[in-house]
């Protein structure tokens, strides 16, 4: 059994349990600038403070760590650290050429610590998989950076899709078991994204992976930030056949409420959900506990809408075993019947 016809016997079974924030984790050991460069950058010639993706090379106890806290926590997809490991991302610190080795270091890091906490834990059954995390970038394929020229971008389509191409050859050569197109607020981005694992997978001659993928609506108009409507955004992406569609980040659960229940009327996959611990305080920081975060999420099981559930920032291993506490009550959501016009 391959891994797609093994993830899709699961999600049909139960709603599993995808991991939380990893920035949230990293941000308690209060790293400084020495702790990110490490050895091998300690005389980099730029600050590099932040780059969160380059813990993979230089703290790599540290981001296995996180990853074997989430799946104690109940999480049965963990997330490469790997949100902005593409070239054009990696250029703020100039380290576009670490890109693919950025990405197999991440992705051997989870497969790592998958393998570790099975044989911890003596659960020799447990059904764990890593998600390749392919994030939206830092640059905008539909919209223009200059509010005086807004026919200008920053990047184009090519250079977008083949950045992404290279993200995803290290996250398969690392083993990763899925990818995750996530967090998308530009679907024109996602679409790059989507054509790069079709052509390395035609390229290469490799069994495709599972795709998952979830964007992000930033406020009560419903939209995401480059101007879809959700329902806009599903049709715009269903091409890629997706295991999962759904969304992440920008909303706290409660907000998140009404576009997962339109989400799950539409679908024809399943259906993720991974919201915020409510919204950021004046500080910037996430104030919802674990025991808030999943009721809600626990009252969009009941209703039947959701498949596969987790957390975005804010969220720790705390609010994932109280979310899938909660979630081994329900049933996961049932695909619907398509019938043919």
């Amino acid at each position: 059994m391959n891994t797609d016809t093994k993830l899709r016997k699961l999600l049909d079974e139960k709603i599993m349990m995808i991991d939380g924030a990893m920035g949230t984790m990293i941000q308690r050991h209060r790293l400084q600038e020495e702790d990110f460069r490490g050895s091998r950058f300690k005389d980099w010639h730029t600050d590099i403070k932040g780059c969160f993706d380059i813990l993979c090379l230089t703290q790599p106890g540290i981001i296995k760590d996180i990853h074997k806290q989430y799946l104690a926590a109940g999480a049965n997809i963990i997330e490469t650290n790997t949100f902005s490991s593409q070239a054009i991302s990696m250029a703020d610190y100039d380290m576009q050429s670490l890109s693919y080795e950025l990405n197999v270091a991440a992705a051997k890091l989870a497969k790592e610590a998958v393998a570790e906490y099975i044989a911890e834990s003596g659960q020799r059954d447990a059904a764990c998989f890593v998600a390749g995390a392919i994030g939206p970038m830092n640059k905008t394929l539909s919209l223009s950076p200059d509010i005086n020229n807004p026919g200008y971008r920053a990047v184009t389509f090519d250079e977008v899709a083949d950045a992404y191409y290279e993200q995803i050859s290290g996250l398969v050569d690392g083993g990763a078991d899925i990818l995750l197109v996530e967090t998308i607020f530009d679907t024109l981005n996602a679409k790059a994204a989507i054509y790069a694992i079709n052509k390395y997978f035609r390229d290469t001659k490799k069994e495709k992976l599972p795709v998952m993928i979830s964007g992000t609506i930033t406020d009560a108009s419903g939209r995401t930030l480059s101007g879809q409507t959700l329902e806009a955004f599903y049709i715009s992406v269903m091409h890629a056949n997706p295991v999962s569609i759904g969304l992440n980040c920008a909303l706290g659960a409660q907000q998140m409420r009404p576009h997962i229940e339109e989400l799950s009327q539409i679908a024809a996959c399943y259906v993720s959900a991974y919201p915020n611990a409510g919204l950021p305080n004046a500080m910037g920081e996430y104030d919802e506990g674990p025991e808030q975060t999943a009721a809600i999420i626990a009252e969009w099981a009941k209703e039947g809408w959701v498949n596969l559930v987790g957390g975005c920032c804010g969220t720790t291993p705390d609010h994932i075993a109280a979310i899938a506490k909660q979630m081994k009550k329900y049933a996961p959501r049932q695909l619907p019947e398509l019938v043919n016009a």
